[in-house]
């Protein structure tokens, strides 16, 4: 009989990168529940969490569907079904652009801003929260983000490689 093959043994630093993916994963979707809870307290629950965080992102910017896409948060279809409920609801404004009446220019109306702002304050509450526990402090937030940016630009340099 002939033994199964095995995996290859993992070092340590490959666990530990497969282990973040998971809590990335799931920092995630806690993240679009605590959006969840916190509209639904305020009796706004016409919107999904990932609408409130599109709203949120955008922010004060005037942008195209396609710039949305670029900036990498958001997945085709589901940007443009999203905008189109977001401008139903009144909380987008949407208008074609002068040079190219293709494309589509977005932007938050007072509604939609009344939403940015909700989710503003729900994160800040959270930074100040994280900030005064310490959660923050070890190992410090900012080498973080910084380890996050690096991986970010590894991924996106696999993409632009398989293209």
């Amino acid at each position: 009989m002939v033994p199964a093959p095995q995996a290859p043994p993992r070092n340590g630093r490959i666990e530990a990168y497969l282990e973040s993916l998971q809590v990335l994963e799931r920092l995630h979707r806690l993240l679009l529940d605590l959006i969840k809870d916190e509209f639904e307290r305020l009796g706004r629950s016409e919107l999904t969490p990932v609408q409130a965080l599109l709203i949120y992102n955008l922010g004060t910017a005037e942008v195209t569907a396609g710039e949305l896409r670029s900036r990498g948060m958001y997945q085709g279809s589901n940007v443009s079904y999203n905008l189109k409920k977001l401008v139903e609801l009144g909380y987008l404004h949407h208008e074609r652009c002068e040079m190219d009446r293709r494309s589509v220019r977005i932007r938050l109306t007072p509604a939609g801003q009344e939403v940015h702002d909700c989710v503003a304050q729900l994160f800040m509450r959270h930074a100040e929260g994280l900030e005064m526990s310490g959660v923050l402090d070890d190992p410090p937030l900012e080498a973080v983000n910084l380890q996050w940016r690096r991986v970010e630009r590894f991924w996106t340099e696999q993409i632009r490689y398989i293209y």
